[in-house]
Order: structure tokens, then C-alpha cells, then sequence
């Protein structure tokens, strides 16, 4: 490491002493937020109550102890490869949090971050009645964290998870079995709906891959850590998204809803698509670019194109 981390080791004393020189350390690297915080502070303190096998809500009282060598090394080494490597905290911790609900990742799967989750706390009201969702079907599922909350939240139903990524199902069924939820979420090895049966779908959510070309060539440093399988999405963004919607109307129930997250993609949506009266979700907890359609909005415009 460098000679300032060094020192940092030898002449920081306690926690706070710590969290103040690593959200100086962040502001002066510039690093990116975006991955489950969006602050220096938030960044820091969540590393360094990792390294001490602390909890996020730990009495603030402990910011006054004294941290031993060992765990001094242990943070600022951390703090090192989170601003030389710009690898996102959750990477580094393998620790994230989504709709409430803490999951297992690593860079086989992208980090949650989506605005579904608010959605899901919420249980997709008041576009779905809750007691009558009995089939779910998570698209892209990567980590799990859509699927899981999904089962968490309605626990009458079940969910059917895909993923094209064998790794990223591998990381999904590992949180599965974190939440006790393997009997009622099932994975499926699947390039969209290509090898999943057919079946009739209450609710279809997906947060499938949208970035456009542009948009991933100014992507910060960290975002490059994730599985660029999930991210990118053609020239347009919407290389998924146009198959997803002419397959989707296919497996869903007749009063189903399909919605789904195209982020920065929405404008390109709805410029190829004019005529189709998509629905905008909105967030209080911010996010954009999620829309809904009706199981009848989708037949109406695309038909029943597959396999029913």
C-alpha cells in the first residue's frame, strides 16, 4: 500500500478517527456512489462496521473506541481497494440490501439497486390485489433479490426465477436458502422464455438488461465490476426489452400486469413504441423508467407470438 494508507495504520486510534480519514480519503479520490450509498460518510461506515462484524444500526457511542492494530489494517486495506480499484463496497462486504432484505453478492451478479423494490414492499398495489397473485415470474433474476422479496411479500404465491447466467443462478439460490424460501422460488435456467414452461403468470417483474451503447461507454470505474452480461443491452437499449415484450403477453394470466425497469432507456421505449400505452411507476424513494403493462395492452399490440 501506499505510504499514506501505512500511516493512516499506524496513527489512526479509534473508530472515529478511522471514518473521518476514510471520508476524507473518499471526497479526494471522487469515487462513485451508486451501488447502496451515495455518500462519503455512508461508504466509510459501512465498511468499517463490516471489518468489525458490527451491525448497521450499532450504537453511535462506539464510534469513540479504540481499534486494535489488526483492525486497523483490515479497514484501511479495504478503504485502499474500494478507492485504487474503485471496486463498489458491496463487493468488497458482499453485502447488500434490497426491498428490506439483506442479500449475498459478488461480481457474478449485479448489485440491487432497483426501484422495484419499493414496488414489492408495497405488494405492486394498487395494480395487483395481493390475495389473488398465486404465479410469479422473475425475468433476469441475477442475485435473487426481485424474486425473494417477491415471495417474502407475498407469501400465498410462487416464484418462478430465470436467469441465462449459470453463475448468477448459483449466487440466487444461495440468498434463497439465506431466507428460507426454496420451497416457493424456483430457478430456471432460461434466455428469457425460451425454456420456461408454459404456464399463466399473475405478475411478471424484470429488471433485465438496458443500457445503451453510449450510456456504457460513460460508465464510472465501478460499474465495469459488475457482470456486463446484466448490463448492456445494445445500441438503443432495448435488445431485451423488444423480445421480452413480444413474448410476455403469452404467460401472463388475463387480468396479469407486467412491469419492468428500462432506467435511462425509457425515452428510446417509447420513441419506437408511440402507439403503446405504457404506464410509468413512481417512486418516493426515487427511481425512474418503470413501466406497466396489462396482460390485454399486451396482447392488443403484440399478440400471442409464443408457445401457448
Amino acid at each position: 500500500m501506499q505510504a499514506d494508507y501505512l500511516e493512516a495504520i499506524d496513527d489512526l486510534l479509534t473508530v472515529r478517527d478511522v471514518l473521518r480519514w476514510g471520508i476524507s480519503q473518499f471526497n479526494q479520490a471522487d469515487i462513485f456512489y451508486g451501488h447502496g450509498t451515495d455518500n462519503a460518510w455512508d461508504e466509510a461506515l459501512q465498511l468499517i462496521l463490516y471489518s468489525l462484524n458490527l451491525p448497521l444500526d450499532v450504537d453511535k457511542e462506539l464510534l469513540s473506541c479504540r481499534l486494535t492494530r489488526v483492525e486497523r489494517e483490515k479497514i484501511i486495506r479495504l478503504f485502499f481497494e474500494r478507492i485504487q480499484q474503485r471496486v463498489p463496497a458491496a463487493y468488497l462486504t458482499h453485502h447488500a440490501w434490497f426491498a428490506g432484505l439483506e442479500f449475498y453478492v459478488d461480481e457474478r451478479v449485479l448489485i440491487p439497486r432497483s426501484p422495484l423494490a419499493e414496488l414489492i414492499e408495497h405488494q405492486c398495489a394498487p395494480w395487483v390485489e395481493s390475495s389473488e397473485v398465486h404465479q410469479i415470474l422473475d425475468l433476469c433474476t441475477g442475485s435473487g433479490c426481485i424474486a425473494i422479496a417477491a415471495a417474502m411479500y407475498f407469501p400465498d404465491a410462487t416464484v418462478d426465477a430465470s436467469d441465462l447466467s449459470l453463475l448468477a443462478l448459483e449466487v440466487a439460490k444461495k440468498n434463497a436458502k439465506k431466507h428460507q424460501v426454496t420451497d416457493r422460488v424456483h430457478f430456471i435456467s432460461s434466455d428469457l422464455f425460451n425454456d420456461i414452461p408454459p404456464k399463466s403468470y399473475d405478475l411478471i417483474l424484470s429488471n433485465p438488461p438496458y443500457v445503451d451503447a453510449q450510456d456504457m461507454a460513460d460508465l464510472p470505474a465501478e460499474y465495469h465490476h459488475e457482470p456486463q452480461l446484466g448490463l448492456s443491452a445494445g445500441v438503443d437499449g432495448l435488445e431485451i426489452v423488444d423480445r421480452l415484450l413480444q413474448q410476455a403477453g403469452a404467460y401472463l394470466a388475463p387480468q396479469g400486469v407486467l412491469i419492468v425497469e428500462v432506467g435511462n432507456s425509457a425515452a428510446a421505449l417509447e420513441e419506437k413504441y408511440p402507439h403503446v400505452p405504457f404506464t410509468w411507476l413512481d417512486f418516493s424513494r426515487g427511481g425512474e423508467g418503470v413501466f406497466l403493462l396489462t396482460a390485454q395492452q399486451l396482447k392488443e399490440y403484440w399478440g400471442e407470438q409464443h408457445g401457448r
